[in-house]
This record gives structure tokens, sequence and C-alpha cells, in this order.
């Protein structure tokens, strides 16, 4: 019984650790796997919001809402004409799919579809605000958060939350297509 609460109370401190809370260095560069992991709270030079908040810029409806879940490409050893259906997104209604281009490095095109899809999103204005979300504890969002800012976007959030944490809020989504800019 003795070892079964020394027990219990070593979970209980390990649950009660930084990390678990979210306390996690930003690293220098972009985050490589596994991309489902603790998230740090920051991001330098963004500004973080909760659901809540990122629910309130939604109905305001002036911030371009970028969703960068990942979507793997149609297994290559499927036959021509096997139909092949990828899994179903659901989005933060109004949200631009652009999936792949969190990743910890993205090829010369997938660079390009970014920057392609962000410039569509923002009307190519630099200075007008961008949200990136993906799942919660998901790198890919910190990454493209970290990328636009590389790229000379200014108004920069990002919601570490992403969909998990808005549809446990209870709020709308919508199933969504991945933009493209092909």
């Amino acid at each position: 019984m003795k070892r079964l609460r020394k027990g219990l109370a070593l979970i209980a401190l390990l649950l009660a650790t930084p990390a678990a809370a979210g306390n996690v260095a930003e690293p220098e560069g972009f985050r490589g796997p596994p991309y489902r992991a603790p998230v740090p709270a920051t991001l330098s030079g963004a500004t973080v919001v909760t659901a809540q908040q990122a629910h309130a810029l939604w109905q305001e409806g002036t911030v371009a809402f970028i969703d960068v879940l990942p979507r793997p490409p149609r297994p290559g050893n499927l036959p021509e004409d096997t139909i092949w259906r990828p899994k179903p997104r659901h989005s933060i209604p109004g949200a631009t799919w652009l999936p792949n281009v969190g990743y910890e490095v993205i090829a010369a095109e997938t660079d390009a579809y970014f920057r392609a899809g962000l410039a569509a999103a923002t009307g190519g204005d630099r200075a007008h605000p961008v949200l990136f979300f993906c799942l919660a504890e998901c790198w890919m969002s910190w990454n493209a958060g970290k990328r636009a800012l590389g790229y000379g976007y200014s108004s920069v959030y990002w919601y570490p939350e992403g969909t998990d944490g808005w549809m446990a809020e209870g709020l709308p989504t919508e199933l969504a297509d991945p933009a493209g800019f092909e």
C-alpha cells in the first residue's frame, strides 16, 4: 500500500511538471519529428491565442486562418483504378488548408505552395493578420508560424490547441479540401 501511494505521488508529480504543462523550450530552428509532442507556450514574434481568443478573432473575420495539418499522399502501391479516399479533414470554417507546410524541412515546391497560399489568404499583404493551427500538441503549426515570420509576415497568431481545442469548446467545423496553388 505504501508503495502504491508513493507510485501515485510520483505520477502526480510527473503530471505537474512544467513539460507536462507545456513549458517546452522553443528550438533555434524548425522542429522535426516527432511532430505530435508537447509544444512551447510561445512562438517568438507571434501572439499565442487560446480557443476563446481564436474564436473571437474568427468571429471578427479579419484574420486569415491557416490549417497546416499534413495530408498523406495517395499510396504509391495502389493500382491506378483503385479508388482512394483520404481521411476527411474537419477544420475551422473558412480556414485555408495548406497541408504539409509545417514539416521541419520542406521542398522548394512546398515552399512555393505555402508562399502562394499565404499570399492568396492575405491578399498579398504581409501585414494582414494570419493565424496558424493544426491539432493539439502538433509542431506543424508552430513550424508554419515560424516560417511565415521568416517570410516577413508581421501579424502572426499561433493557436496551439488547434481543431482539438476548437471542437472541445463545441465550436463549429466544416469539411475542408486542401487549397490548390500549383
